[in-house]
């Protein structure tokens, strides 16, 4: 074991007993209050718990009640189920769909909202979690009728260019990254690697495709059809909804829609996009169009512990194993996705 990984676990170990005290001595003041004293103190308890650890309930609080504002919507991150936020150790840095969802919900009933920004930072993510903030936010402009404003920042790939289908108009900045309209479904054949350490999988199934996808045995060309199919279906949904979204045919996106990446200047010449602003070029021209100069964006859900807890975890070295571990559960999970892998990560 190398200093590194000496110093984190030291450090892991320090503040893993600190937070057993303060959780002892919350636990002790609060078994000894009365039921009417337990009462009043259990908001400004859990509260302060909120504080440390992060809360959803915080997030959204001060969300305006009195005046008119336009609601910034941040897409960030890789697009996928929220983790749970109970655990001290499930952070929720980047994207939080649950969140997410629960915002777009208090926008629609809030008369002082009058419009939205959704600031993509994202290569897409899974294809569940895409449709349904898609339709939560199509739900929003039924239902409001108000106007709905893209700008994409760094990333904006696969399936954040299908939420973004969702809006009136969309600008990037002139570095962005966007497209990769398609979807992606991976799996891992290490059946080669299993016969060199002697490894036989073993599963038994009611059906000769109940066990497809496995790590440790290849597919057969039936299997292969099967995925293709499902691919194919959402594939087809995909260049549906960006056709609607950008007023375009489905063989006009389809042209455009092999999976490359496109640069904001060539997603304008395809017309993909409206146009390319500034961070303050684009909240300028949404002041104009909208008459509102207050924009609102919900605080992090991440606690001071909970910050902490994810420094530690990227710190830690891992070995061989954990990462190809890793690979499998993230990209390798069989899942369809729409997402694109940015270059580098």
């Amino acid at each position: 074991m190398n200093d590194k990984q000496t110093k984190g676990l030291i450090l892991a170990a320090v503040i893993f007993v600190v937070v057993g005290v303060i959780s002892v001595v919350t636990n002790t003041i609060s078994s000894q209050l009365s039921a009417s004293e337990e009462s009043a103190g259990k908001s400004g308890l859990n509260s302060f718990m909120e504080e440390l650890y992060g809360g959803k309930s915080l997030a959204l609080a001060d969300m305006p009640g009195d005046k008119d504002f336009i609601a910034v919507v941040p897409v960030e991150g890789t697009i996928q189920a929220s983790s749970d936020s109970g655990s001290i150790y499930g952070t929720t840095i980047g994207y939080d769909h649950n969140l997410l969802m629960e915002y777009v919900d208090k926008l629609i009933d809030n008369g002082h909202n009058k419009g939205m920004i959704l600031r993509m930072d994202t290569p897409g993510g899974t294809v569940y979690e895409a449709d349904e903030l898609y339709l939560k936010i199509k739900q929003y402009k039924e239902k409001t009728g108000r106007p709905i404003w893209v700008y994409m920042e760094s990333y904006c790939c696969s399936g954040g260019v299908y939420i973004a289908s969702a809006s009136d108009e969309q600008y990037a900045n002139r570095i962005t990254t966007t497209g990769s309209i398609g979807v992606i479904m991976s799996s891992y054949d290490m059946s080669g690697l299993y016969e060199k350490l002697g490894i036989k999988e073993v599963n038994i199934v009611s059906a000769k495709n109940k066990d497809m996808g496995s790590a440790g045995k290849p597919m057969t060309n039936e299997q292969l059809a099967i995925y293709q199919s499902v691919v194919d279906e959402y594939y087809e949904r995909f260049v549906e909804i960006v056709a609607e979204g950008r007023n375009m045919t489905v063989d006009q996106v389809k042209k455009l829609a092999d999976g490359r990446i496109y640069t904001a200047t060539q997603a304008v010449e395809n017309g993909l996009i409206d146009g390319i602003k500034t961070s303050e070029e684009f909240d300028d021209y949404v002041k104009e169009q909208s008459g509102v100069s207050f924009f609102y964006e919900p605080q992090r859900a991440n606690g001071y512990l909970a910050g902490i807890f994810g420094s530690l975890a990227n710190a830690k070295e891992k070995s061989e194993s954990e990462v190809l571990v890793d690979l499998m559960n993230n990209l390798g999970s069989g899942v369809p996705m729409y997402y694109a892998e940015p270059v580098g990560e």
